[in-house]
């Protein structure tokens, strides 16, 4: 008897789950005929919905023995098709980040962690992302490299909205409008914000055009070098940088990609050497601002490192003229970049883009960036304390050391180094390997 109530009792539940799933159907159908974002229906949601059901059906007209199945969630991440019915919008986002434990921004480098996969795991973990990368028509302004830092890093891509929007059919393409207004829409800088690391944050978003690309649309890129400016000639340094404003050819000043780069000619428009607000006892800290449309790979950190010698008074400014005849100079000296961790991407700039952020996405941010500088100087703090703490340096020691004092290795004038391979020599030599 007992047997046969349970019995009656889970063919009832499986009549009501079988409702349920119907209703269910009914309802997504339903949703999906009234969204003119997609004239075809997601086949894979249907599959799996029928499929539900007739397995309700087989389970309700078979045999008396009911098989439990347990259901694993896919932890972590998400299916990002399922979200391809909701409504989304093509945005902007500026982004900053502080670079130091990160292989670089872009996520292809076989290293991790990187900015681009940590915004990535943040736009799955907040149900952002609709589709994959590629269908987000993802870009990126800069690929900064490891260990440099951002302020105004740009990327846009599709992020889901709450706003409707209307699709119209123009030649075999989908010609999107959205509302202009921003009320109602997702508050994107405070969602991704609680779930990006503490070094990564987003400062604001920006509706763009279907034609937006965050790095060919972008027209001009400005980095910052920090450096300390204790026994350094800056007036050299700012009059040799002067030289590199306008368009040269920047071979000489960069790292050579002879595979994917054929034209090294750049243009620079600005450059200048400021003081910051922050000393180290009686050190002043500047940086060197520099302005341009596109930069090669190592650029910036290439044309620090020769700067330096310059102040230093390892080089003459007139360096910087000889470097960029590449006529002259078709090989570039072998010389050391300068750190990375000092670079920093301060802005990029776009037409007719206004980043925009709620007032109360912007009070937690800056309550977080100034948590994370107090930390920073606490640390900075600890370090001073060891310094100041130092024992002196004895009579007897310095008498030892002043017996074993070690040469000062001569610098060696650029123009008399080892040269790198031309950018005619390694294309000859990457033709070789093809062949072979």
């Amino acid at each position: 008897m007992n047997l046969r109530w349970r019995w009656r009792w889970r063919r009832r539940w499986v009549r009501r789950r079988l409702l349920e799933l119907e209703a269910e159907n009914a309802k997504f159908s339903s949703q999906l005929a009234n969204c003119r974002c997609h004239e075809k229906e997601d086949k894979r949601s249907a599959v799996s919905c029928d499929s539900s059901l007739e397995t309700s059906r087989k389970s309700n007209s078979g045999s008396k023995k009911i098989t439990k199945e347990i259901v694993k969630e896919k932890v972590p991440g998400y299916d990002t098709r399922i979200m391809n019915h909701h409504c989304k919008r093509y945005v902007a986002l500026k982004v900053m980040y502080f670079g130091q434990r990160f292989y670089g921004f872009a996520a292809e480098a076989q290293m991790d962690p990187t900015i681009e996969s940590e915004i990535f795991k943040a736009l799955e973990k907040t149900r952002l992302l609709v589709g994959d990368k590629k269908e987000s028509h993802y870009s990126r302004c800069g690929r900064t490299d490891k260990g440099v830092s951002a302020v105004g890093q740009v990327i846009a891509l599709y992020l889901r909205s709450n706003l409707k929007e209307t699709c119209e059919n123009n030649e075999g393409s989908r010609k999107m409008v959205f509302k202009e207004q921003y009320e109602g829409e997702i508050d994107y800088v405070r969602v991704l914000n609680r779930a990006l690391p503490d070094d990564i944050r987003v400062f604001g978003w920006c509706p763009v055009p279907l034609g937006f690309n965050a790095r060919f649309s972008c027209l001009g890129r400005e980095y910052y070098y920090l450096f300390w400016g204790e026994n350094l000639n800056l007036l050299a340094m700012e009059s040799a940088g002067r030289k590199f404003i306008g368009e040269h050819d920047f071979r000489n000043f960069c790292k050579m990609d002879a595979l994917n780069v054929h034209n090294y000619r750049r243009k620079v428009t600005s450059f200048a050497i400021s003081p910051c607000d922050v000393r180290c006892d009686e050190n002043q800290l500047w940086a060197i601002k520099i302005k341009g449309s596109a930069f090669l790979w190592h650029q910036v950190r290439c044309m620090v490192a020769v700067l330096f010698l310059i102040g230093q008074g390892h080089e003459s400014p007139d360096v910087i003229d000889a470097l960029l005849d590449t006529d002259r100079i078709p090989r570039k000296p072998q010389y050391s970049m300068a750190p990375e961790i000092p670079l920093v991407l301060q802005s990029c700039e776009f037409e007719g883009l206004n980043f925009t952020c709620s007032s109360d996405s912007m009070q937690a941010l800056r309550v977080h960036l100034a948590n994370e500088c107090q930390n920073y100087h606490l640390k900075a703090a600890i370090f001073h304390e060891a310094l100041q703490s130092c024992l002196p340096i004895e009579k007897d020691q310095r008498s030892l050391d002043n017996g074993t004092v070690k040469k000062k290795s001569s610098h060696v004038p650029l123009m008399s180094r080892p040269t790198e391979p031309s950018y005619e020599e390694r294309r000859a030599k990457l033709n070789t390997r093809h062949k072979d």
